[in-house]
Parts: structure tokens; C-alpha cells; sequence
């Protein structure tokens, strides 16, 4: 029989495959926290999302405002002795959130009331644009 596949580790296998960043790879130095400039409209730190996807705690990211409030200004990735780009690995977890693995589409219907209500517009439309084809 083979060896179980781990949540986490199943995570951070399509954390990297959507962005081509190696989760684990960060070392919690905090830079990337330390330079964002949207840091105060967040509810988790970079450092923070950055820690709970290296635990498998994709849940509480999915359901934080701070891969939506991500400006993708590229300062975190400037930042990093690690190179790691975050802004790469914020919109992978925005695309988790508004497309399920293996969906070939998305559409309103897919989403609940409360994500349309709650989800930015222009993540909506994005998403929208990109996974309706």
C-alpha cells in the first residue's frame, strides 16, 4: 500500500503548480511583512499566511481578506532573502478560492451568496474573465 498523501502536502504540491513557488522555502524572517505597504488593511501578516500554508491551515487563508487586499506590488518579493514571490502565491490562493481544482469554468452559480457579497469586484470579474471561456 502506498504512503498517504498529506493534506499539506497536497496544498503547497498546487500552492506551487499555480505559481511556481515553494511555500516551504520561506523562513518566517518577516521582510515581506515589513515592507508591504497594504499591511494595515490586513487581517493575517504575509509572514502569517505564509506560516499557515507551510500547516495546511488552508481554510483560514481562504476565508482572510488578505490575498484580496494583496496590491501584487511586487515590494515583498524585492524584499526577500529567499526570493519568493508572494504576490505569485497570493493570486494562487485567490484562484483556489474562486476555482475549484479541476473546474474548467466558473460562474456566478458556482459561488455562495455571502463570496459574491464579500469578494472584491475586480477579483470577481477577473475570475469571471479568465475561467469562463
Amino acid at each position: 500500500m502506498g504512503k498517504p498523501v498529506n493534506t499539506s502536502d497536497r496544498l503547497l504540491a498546487e500552492i506551487k503548480e499555480r505559481s511556481g513557488q515553494e511555500v516551504n522555502a520561506c523562513i518566517q524572517c518577516g521582510k515581506c511583512t515589513a515592507g508591504c505597504p497594504m499591511v494595515e488593511a490586513m487581517d493575517l501578516l504575509p509572514r502569517q499566511v505564509m506560516l499557515l500554508l507551510q500547516m495546511g491551515n488552508e481554510k483560514e487563508v481562504a476565508v482572510s481578506r488578505t490575498p484580496w487586499v494583496c496590491a501584487s506590488c511586487f515590494t515583498c518579493g524585492a524584499r526577500c532573502p529567499r526570493d519568493l514571490d508572494l504576490s505569485s502565491i497570493m493570486e494562487a490562493v485567490r484562484l483556489k478560492v474562486l476555482r475549484p481544482r479541476d473546474a474548467k469554468v466558473l460562474s456566478p452559480g458556482d459561488l455562495s451568496v455571502e463570496m459574491l457579497k464579500e469578494l472584491p469586484q475586480q477579483a470577481l470579474v477577473s475570475g469571471f474573465r479568465k475561467f469562463s471561456r
